[in-house]
């Protein structure tokens, strides 16, 4: 049996903010993880989105793949990732489909795929309308995250990082029935997520667990509970940089459970330009920087080869 991670609870409109931000600092220096409530996406449109996905996925095969991704957007099949590139399993056992940024102003917009708009009259403005919503509670938690590391609210903006940030919202189907393998499949092998935070809502299937201790042995995983109406929030590899390792980036994954399980990930990443290297609040001479400064577009580019075996 597997331990239940305990797991804190933010609450978004909380008006004392440097409370809300010492209980983020809190979490992410313990776990990394953590539930956020009162966010300002309204449960109807979270339903809406789940529904459009399913619709989505139920399509064939086939008609999927005429949205085959390009540019990190549109549909990734079956086993066409393997987010543990360590692992000798044949690819993760879930489909997905990448939705990028959707600003009028970016030129990167038009570069996302959508459904035809004959089949699903509503889908691309459910997923623009949830995309949006979703980038302004993450960047509202970007302020308070900056405030929990001892700098200036706005200080990821001064910095470019929410300059045109890289908001990239990913649609996943895990299928409940998988075959015989004979060897273990994985919903989402362990991984840790590349960017600065990542947003996760899902169906209420259970199936996402998370290791506390990523260097111990052997490993501790822990479930997921879900919370209805909660996203579940953690920190990336690009954050775990900035800080120091202060904040963690935290292992997960997705185990099967039989059940067909559906979830929408929203990963809010800097804008491609944006250095990431050390904060001095995280560093000092007993304690110097890890990692050297790199651009965020080129850290990502190697993580996605990476995956993908590009």
């Amino acid at each position: 049996m597997t331990e239940t991670a305990k797991l804190p609870i933010i609450d978004l409109s909380s008006p004392d903010r440097i409370s809300t931000a010492n209980s983020i600092r809190q979490a992410c220096v313990d776990y990394g993880f953590f539930y956020l409530v009162n966010h300002g996406v309204e449960g109807q449109l979270l339903s809406k989105v789940l529904e459009e996905s399913k619709k989505f996925f139920s399509l064939p095969l086939n008609e999927k793949m005429k949205l085959s991704r390009k540019h990190h957007r549109g549909y990734t099949p079956l086993y066409a990732e393997n987010l543990d590139p360590l692992s000798r399993s044949k690819g993760d056992s879930k489909e997905g489909f990448y939705v990028g940024p959707v600003e009028e102003d970016m030129a990167q917009t038009n570069l996302n795929q959508w459904p035809s708009q004959e089949i699903f009259p509503t889908w691309r403005l459910t997923m623009e309308c949830y995309h949006k919503k979703l980038m302004s509670a993450g960047k509202k938690l970007i302020y308070l995250i900056a405030l929990a590391l001892n700098l200036d609210e706005d200080y990821f903006e001064k910095v470019g990082a929410l300059d045109t940030p890289n908001g990239f919202l990913r649609l996943l189907h895990y299928p409940g029935e998988l075959g015989c393998f004979n060897e273990e499949i994985y919903g989402a092998s362990e991984h840790s997520d590349y960017g600065m935070i990542t947003l996760l809502a899902s169906d209420g299937v259970p199936g996402l667990q998370v290791c506390k201790e990523k260097f111990n042995q052997p490993r501790l995983w822990e479930d997921v509970l879900h919370i209805k109406g909660a996203f579940i929030v953690n920190i990336g590899d690009m954050m775990e940089r900035w800080t120091n390792c202060l904040f963690r980036s935290t292992l997960h994954r997705v185990m099967p459970t039989g059940q067909e399980r559906y979830s929408l990930a929203f990963f809010l990443d800097p804008n491609p330009d944006c250095v990431v290297e050390c904060l001095e609040s995280c560093c000092s001479s007993s304690c110097p920087a890890r990692f050297p400064p790199i651009r965020s577009g080129a850290y990502l580019e190697e993580r996605f080869k990476l995956s993908y075996g590009e």
